[in-house]
């Protein structure tokens, strides 16, 4: 009897522990929050700002989803501001090897100079519907985890049709709580977008690699679009207002973007599993793309041009990678996430009742961890297509698998989407084979392998590849796509055949993966964060999902070994910065900066901080204060902000911020677009 009560005993104060543990309210300014669960009270109580909808609404409307990544409306007629680094592939596309506005920059000093980005598109929120009970009531009793997801994907497939056919909008079903919340989203589409500016690359990414994921730091990180309807601007009441008052250190502000993905909703195995088998796999390939794509661009100017836009972006993703794995190496905060969980886990197998509802859902996701591991690397391989990097490979898939579908898609939707301007064979050639060494080295004994090589060497097989290709060819990419199975089945065209050849693999791998794996993580992904749910609700947020989140924070420099960082950088420290790095590359400046410095208030900032929780998506998000006026436009983060992609942290942890002065002071005195800023200042 002593040991029954001993143990009730223990029981009681295990659920003690963590009924107090959650119920501690939100401590610091965590979460990027979906617009119908912003935390008015949290905000209201410790910031003394009551968030209305009409604010919230405004703000919605006035923010852009740009690519994967963020833009705001910031006039009337439909001028869109992000980032540099995030309209970068559209200004790419309209560059060539006799102008590259990459290097050179680009002002269009009228609109009939704006030039036109073929294939980009902007998209804005117009609404956000619950529609849990719709998915979730697609479940049946009894059902395996491959039913449980089969039944919420259909659910989810009628649901957006439906949506989509009443609205004339594009309607996306988001999951938030690990399948606990289904959102309905529903945008409105531009398709007419045209460059108006973009400063050099030399100042839009000054410090390069070095700097990236630095602070302090010393970017123009701009880039200035417009939209058009009908042929003519958008004009549009919902844009963002510049500011009317001095950012000072402490302020509240306000970060309204698309944030990637987070993880602090991963159960402890997932995380080794990322930590273990993920990430170094991720890490090892970005590397070696890395100084593939550095030799390139050895080879000339133009081959330097070719390349920058799919470097940056190859190590863009590498330091963030390694800055993510570096916080589940860190054995503190894998002792953290693991406390937690097994604080919850104990507290639910001490209750019979929630131990029968959710007692097993972390053995389940452990297992399915441990089976995503046996067949992670071909899954990669073949159906992530790591191991043929070329846009002529994704060309191919695209129109192979268009006519597998139950529903066949459209021709030009099976053509290929989306095109780059320029296709260089020589630079595909070398991207193809460096993959498909990868694919001979990681599985040499593949029947596959062997057929897709034979008796050739991964670059004689790229080049046969490559130059064996029609696909460049829009009408030829119309043709096939028109034809159907039929004309995808019998085409001599070396790519689409590789691309055959390569399907049903795939498909097994991606069949292995919906149902041992994400089918598992899916339904008991949904169990526990429905444990969690039940004790806690809405006031914990929901991991990223690549939709419109809100987050806030407060302007803040930090402490970094024992020095204190300025919450924001100036001119000067621009200029001060180049010099001591005596103006080599990547802390060069154009010559126009050179050549106009004596003409600018050095005082004035151009970068600034702020303890706002972001991801990367967030890149091009507008910043605004309590009037939600523009002040600024995050671009990155620095390097201690990368591990709160699992556990958020804001002592050090920081978002960094092109300062909206300096974009002013810019404009005017170093590019002297006068009718630019008096459009941006509502003169």
């Amino acid at each position: 009897m002593k040991s029954f009560h001993t143990a009730r005993l223990k029981a009681s104060l295990t659920l003690l522990v963590l009924f107090l543990w959650l119920l501690i309210p939100l401590a610091a300014d965590e979460g990027m929050w979906p617009y119908n669960l912003v935390p008015k009270e949290y905000l209201a109580k410790k910031y003394n700002f009551k968030v209305t909808d009409d604010w919230l609404n405004h703000l919605r409307l006035a923010s852009v989803r740009f690519g994967g990544a963020s833009a705001s409306f910031v006039s009337p007629d439909g001028l869109v501001l992000t980032n540099h680094h995030v309209g970068r592939g559209a200004i790419q596309n309209l560059s060539t090897a006799e102008r590259n506005l990459i290097k050179t920059g680009f002002y269009a000093r009228t609109r009939q100079e704006e030039l036109k980005c073929p294939g980009t598109q902007l998209w804005v929120l117009q609404e956000i519907e619950d529609v849990t009970d719709k998915v979730l009531g697609s479940e049946k009793p009894g059902m395996s985890a491959q039913e449980v997801l089969a039944a919420r994907q259909k659910a989810i497939a009628e649901i957006q049709k439906e949506a989509s056919d009443k609205s004339g909008l594009r309607c996306q079903v988001v999951s938030l709580y690990s399948g606990s919340m289904y959102h309905l989203y529903k945008y409105k589409i531009y398709n007419d977008v045209r460059l108006v500016f973009a400063p050099e690359e030399e100042i839009a990414f000054f410090g390069g690699d070095p700097d990236n994921f630095t602070y302090p730091r010393f970017d123009l990180d701009i880039a200035i679009f417009r939209v058009y309807e009908n042929d003519q601007p958008l004009k549009t009441p919902h844009y963002l207002k510049w500011k009317t008052s001095p950012l000072r250190e402490g302020d509240l502000v306000f970060c309204s973007g698309n944030p990637g993905s987070t993880g602090r909703l991963l159960t402890y195995d997932q995380l080794l599993f990322l930590r273990d088998v993920n990430y170094p796999f991720t890490i090892a390939n970005l590397k070696r793309r890395q100084a593939v794509l550095h030799e390139y661009a050895r080879r000339g100017p133009e081959q330097e041009r070719i390349a920058l836009n799919t470097l940056f972006g190859v190590e863009n993703s590498l330091k963030a990678t390694i800055g993510y794995n570096s916080g589940l190496l860190d054995k503190d905060l894998m002792a953290k996430k693991l406390a937690e969980e097994q604080a919850i886990r104990k507290a639910i197998a001490a209750d019979p009742e929630l131990a029968r509802e959710f007692g097993q859902a972390w053995e389940e996701i452990a297992r399915a961890q441990k089976e995503y591991a046996s067949f992670f690397k071909e899954y990669m391989l073949f159906e992530r297509a790591n191991a043929f990097n070329t846009v002529y490979f994704n060309l191919a898939r695209s129109l192979v698998r268009g006519v597998q579908r139950e529903r066949p898609a459209s021709a030009p939707e099976m053509a290929g989407g989306r095109m780059p301007s320029e296709i260089h064979d020589d630079f595909e050639i070398v991207k193809l084979t460096d993959s498909l060494k990868l694919l001979k080295e990681q599985l040499p004994d593949l029947q596959e392998t062997k057929w897709i090589l034979g008796c050739q060497t991964p670059e004689e097989a790229a080049k046969a590849l490559i130059s064996g290709t029609k696909l460049k060819d829009p009408e030829f990419r119309k043709k096939l796509a028109e034809g159907g199975a039929e004309a995808i089945n019998l085409c001599q065209d070396p790519m689409i055949k590789l691309a055959l050849l390569v399907e049903p693999v795939s498909q097994g791998l991606r069949e292995r993966y919906e149902k041992r794996v994400q089918a598992v993580e899916t339904k008991n992904g949904t169990l526990v964060a429905r444990a969690l749910f039940r004790l806690k609700g809405t006031s914990i947020p929901p991991d990223a999902t690549g939709t419109l989140r809100l987050s806030f924070g407060v302007v803040r420099g930090y402490v970094e070994d024992g020095k204190k960082i300025p919450f924001q950088t100036t001119l000067y420290g621009l200029y001060r910065k180049a010099q001591e790095k005596n103006f080599q590359a990547p802390w060069s400046l154009p010559e126009r900066w050179l050549n106009r410095k004596a003409s600018l208030n050095l005082n004035v900032p151009i970068n600034f901080v702020a303890t706002i929780d972001s991801i990367g998506g967030n890149s091009g998000s507008p910043v605004v204060n309590r009037k939600g006026e523009f002040v600024g436009t995050l671009f990155d983060g620095n390097i201690q902000s990368l591990p709160t992609r699992f556990v958020y942290e804001e002592k050090v942890s920081r978002s960094v911020m092109v300062h909206a002065d300096g974009i002013i002071e810019a404009l005017l005195k170093v590019y002297q677009a006068r009718p630019l800023v008096d459009e941006l200042l509502g003169k």
